[in-house]
């Protein structure tokens, strides 16, 4: 079954660190933008911060820069959103999503929740 696993979202302080991962179910992360969303409560959802697996490109939001860095592992099997220095705003339920144009491939995760507070 093709899908894709989230994991590592929970509760952390203000200033704290988490490690969220996307993990790949019947399929690798090969040639695919693997982009992780984020949507709190009464927000449009967002982009975080994306990689293109074909050669490591990445982007971020303004928010986010130089706190939060996106990864893929050599298997390219997971995709790794490493967060520090979080802060109350970051709170929402993050989303991994695993889209290839050709041929055309399209998928979500089931979100995971963040939580900043003290």
């Amino acid at each position: 079954q093709v899908q894709l696993v989230e994991s590592g979202g929970g509760l952390v302080q203000p200033g704290g660190s988490l490690r969220l991962s996307c993990a790949a179910s019947g399929f690798t992360f090969s040639s695919y933008r693997v982009t992780w969303y984020r949507q709190a409560p009464g927000k449009e959802r967002e982009l975080v911060a994306a990689i293109t697996t074909s050669d490591d490109s990445t982007n971020y939001a303004d928010s986010v820069k130089g706190r939060f860095t996106i990864s893929v592992d050599n298997a390219k099997s997971t995709v790794a959103l490493h967060m520090n220095s979080l802060k109350p705003e970051d709170t929402a339920v993050y989303y991994c999503n695993a889209r290839r144009v050709v041929p055309w491939s399209n998928y979500w995760g089931q979100g995971t929740q963040v939580t900043v507070s003290s």
